[in-house]
């Protein structure tokens, strides 16, 4: 170990550090730590790299004595709960670390004598301290009656100027009116007396703004040191929670990586021997690094493929040039081919030819900033620890001006993806479009850590995009406990996408975990594929302290019920110390019998690529002795990249292009539809008092609608007929959720023989009734 260099000096207040010795226990004696002295607190780290997340200890020189030993070793306590056994190279060193702490030491003195004013017998110490806490609260009530005595003053003083003005003014009206001579005289007299007292009462109104203006700013001083003094308490309690936060994080991760213990774990005797320390070594006990769990890797590594694989590749293009678009686009030949289609259906004779254009629709680019509203979120979600969220009421603070069924119409952002998808003579192809599609959906989520409104069950929304996307969708709370939401799109393209989720989410303390239930699918007219596939956990971190930040992580099988063919999508997990690229994405596209085809790999934040595989096999070995496959791939092609989000959306909630435009008001649309609720009106507005009262109101009424459905079907099973019916019902495997036997408007509950799952699927009705303006079959919600 080469000699530690001593610190260079610095000036008296400045930060100093350097390498010094600290006495851990008699096993291991003197350990070699980074010690940092600021503001009057001296910390030490293991490593320099340890300063940004772990700290090992801080004494505070304000109360602690320093003691001198030897040429090298000096000592640092507090009265005994912590002392510091510390040794430097040389006694030059030693003392330029004494010279340091005694100068810090005394500024810490100093500043904390100086936190009160000179005159005040109180010392300047937290109000949890025993008596000084009392004496300042004794303080501050006397001050407060004080003040509030001169507040009496000034009103008794407004009435009478009030009153003696009011006075003044009538006999100044009746000297104008003045008619006889004789009388003036006593008008006179009159007038100069109230004139008196009205100098009278404005004088004693002048003094008393005086008193009470000396008294404020003389008290002011001391109010200022006393909330700075506040608010450092409270920055510095936050670093220490957000920094336990980090460490217990670490520590977790650690643990659930570690498959060997520490030899002084193994060995009772020793660690009994290493019990016995000289000072504080609590965090010493032994010098085993924890490190941060290693993620998974991934089972397969690529590798560019062969060049023969390309002269291939390119001969069979030129062999088969009827199947270029499918090809190409597998073996990576990708830049003439991306828009093959679009440009064979202009060209081709036989493709319909649109008559007259009809204008598209300008919608919206923008909604009212976001009010800047403080509220605590952790004064209200430490209630809510383990238990399921969506029961807990929530004001609209933490809300975003959506509902959750327009989140999940969010999810045909991209649909440009499952065009594409459809014109795939491959299933295997097709296959990486649908995979980058359900990849998408994520891409919106970043920084949207805003939550949606919950529907109201039977409240819907449309988003009609026929004219100018192709598609239209429709969504419906169809469940409400638990909340449960049907969606159905369909496309003139000749895709159809549904799905069912139920949002289940847990609090945990340090981060909320939401879990959506229920399957996605997708199917295709041209070529009958049917492809279903889950979404996975969406984990909010950091609710106690820090900025709100989100990450998805899991697993998502995307199979193909036609074929067989399969996408197995790992989503990796943030981690502080991985080396991979945040929010990471990677899967591999096989085909029912197993054989790798595409490998695709990206973020689910910005861009996903894709690369048709020509060779694999078996590598070396990777982590827990697991053998990694070997690709060998072409050259990956962009299959899906994230739009920009727009111009100052920063202070829209972070809503996306298409985000911004669902809650703008449309007509004929029904009236369950969102973009009719009224507390999300209202918030969007900007009137977040007048919402939440709005939200209550929603809430009782659907909470009153519920009360009484549930008597009607008590009341109705109350016959022997009913009774009978209620029996057979009971016995059944496939009975309704719904205790009150809600049935939804728009979709009905069915078996999937394909995927052998139960779901909402769209009945139809919704768009003709539109065009009838006949909706007499949609509850009063709102």
């Amino acid at each position: 170990m080469s000699e530690p260099k001593p610190p260079t000096p610095t000036p008296p207040g400045d930060m100093y550090k350097g390498w010094l010795f600290k006495w851990t226990n008699y096993i291991k004696g003197y350990q070699r730590r980074w010690f940092v002295l600021s503001n009057g607190l001296l910390s030490y780290y293991r490593t320099q790299a340890e300063m940004g997340h772990t700290c090992r200890g801080t004494i505070n020189l304000a109360t602690a004595n320093i003691a001198v030993e030897d040429s090298c070793n000096f000592v640092i306590s507090n009265g005994g709960a912590q002392t510091y056994h510390l040794k430097a190279s040389t006694e030059v060193e030693r003392q330029r670390w004494i010279t340091a702490l005694e100068l810090a030491k005394a500024k810490a003195v100093h500043m904390q004598a100086e936190s009160d004013d000179s005159g005040d017998d109180c010392p300047a110490v937290p109000p949890s301290s025993g008596q000084g806490g009392g004496c300042r609260n004794l303080e501050i009530q006397s001050t407060l009656r004080t003040l509030g005595s001169k507040v009496e003053d000034l009103n008794t003083c407004n009435d009478l100027i009030v009153k003696h003005g009011s006075a003044l003014q009538r006999s100044l009206s009746e000297l104008e009116g003045i008619r006889v001579v004789g009388d003036v005289g006593e008008k006179m007299r009159q007038v100069t007396e109230r004139a008196t007292l009205f100098r009278i009462t404005s004088n004693a109104m002048i003094n008393a703004c005086r008193d009470f203006l000396s008294l404020a700013q003389n008290h002011s001083k001391r109010w200022q040191k006393a909330l700075q003094v506040e608010r450092d308490q409270r920055i510095r309690l936050e670093e220490t929670l957000e920094q336990l936060a980090k460490q217990h994080n670490h520590l977790e991760r650690a643990f659930r990586g570690a498959t060997v213990l520490p030899s002084s774990f193994s060995n009772p005797a020793l660690a009994n021997k290493g019990a016995a320390v000289k000072g504080d070594a609590s965090d010493e006990d032994d010098d085993n690094e924890f490190f941060d769990a290693m993620e998974d890797p991934a089972g397969f590594i690529t590798v560019p493929a062969d060049p023969k694989y390309h002269s291939v590749a390119c001969l069979s293009i030129r062999r088969s040039g009827s199947n270029v678009s499918g090809l190409s686009s597998e073996i990576g030949m990708d830049d003439q081919s991306v828009n093959f289609d679009d440009q064979s259906m202009v060209s081709n004779p036989e493709s319909p030819q649109p008559l007259e254009l009809e204008p598209v629709r300008q919608r919206r680019t923008r909604i009212p900033d976001k009010p800047n509203y403080y509220l605590n979120l952790w004064s209200i979600m430490k209630n809510c620890i383990g238990k399921e969220l969506s029961k807990i009421p929530m004001p609209v603070n933490f809300n975003e001006p959506l509902s959750m069924l327009q989140r999940l119409s969010e999810d045909l952002e991209y649909y440009e993806l499952l065009d594409k998808a459809a014109k795939c003579q491959s299933s295997l192809e097709q296959m990486c479009y649908v995979a980058a599609f359900t990849v998408s959906s994520y891409s919106t989520t970043v920084h949207r850590t805003g939550k949606p409104f919950n529907p109201l069950l039977g409240e819907t929304f449309e988003l009609d995009r026929l004219k100018d996307c192709g598609y239209r969708s429709l969504c419906e709370q169809v469940s409400h406990h638990p909340p449960a939401a049907a969606h159905h799109a369909s496309s003139e393209k000749g895709w159809t996408l549904r799905q069912e989720i139920t949002l289940a989410s847990k609090f945990r303390g340090k981060y909320l975990s939401i879990m959506p239930l229920g399957s996605i699918q997708c199917l295709f007219d041209k070529s009958d594929n049917h492809y279903s596939w889950k979404k996975v956990t969406t984990t909010v971190h950091n609710i106690i302290v820090g900025k709100l930040w989100i990450d998805q992580s899991g697993e998502i099988d995307v199979v193909n019920h036609k074929t067989g063919d399969r996408c197995h999508l790992k989503f990796a997990p943030y981690s502080y110390f991985s080396r991979d690229v945040p929010r990471k994405v990677t899967g591999v596209v096989t085909d029912k019998e197993g054989k790798a085809h595409y490998v695709l790999s990206g973020t689910w934040d910005e861009k996903m690529e894709f690369s048709r595989i020509m060779q694999s096999s078996k590598g070396e070995n990777g982590t827990e002795g697991k053998q990694r496959t070997v690709y060998q791939t072409l050259k990956a092609k962009e299959i899906w990249r994230k739009n920009p989000l727009p111009e100052g959306a920063e202070n829209m909630y972070f809503f996306s292009s298409l985000a911004l435009t669902l809650n703008d008001p449309e007509e004929g649309v029904a009236p369950t539809d969102c973009r009719r609720r009224p507390d999300q009106r209202l918030m969007e507005d900007g009137r977040w008092d007048e919402a939440n009262a709005e939200k209550q109101r929603l809430e009782e009424k659907q909470r009153t609608v519920r009360r009484e459905r549930e008597r009607e079907a008590v009341k109705a099973a109350s016959s022997p007929e009913e009774a009978v019916t209620e029996d057979s019902i009971n016995d059944s495997p496939s009975k309704s959720t719904h205790p009150d036997s809600y049935q939804a408007m728009w979709f009905d509950k069915l078996d999937d023989p394909a995927s052998g799952e139960t779901l909402h699927v769209y009945k139809g009705g919704y768009w003709e009734a539109k065009e009838q303006g006949k909706w007499d079959v949609c509850p009063d919600i709102f």
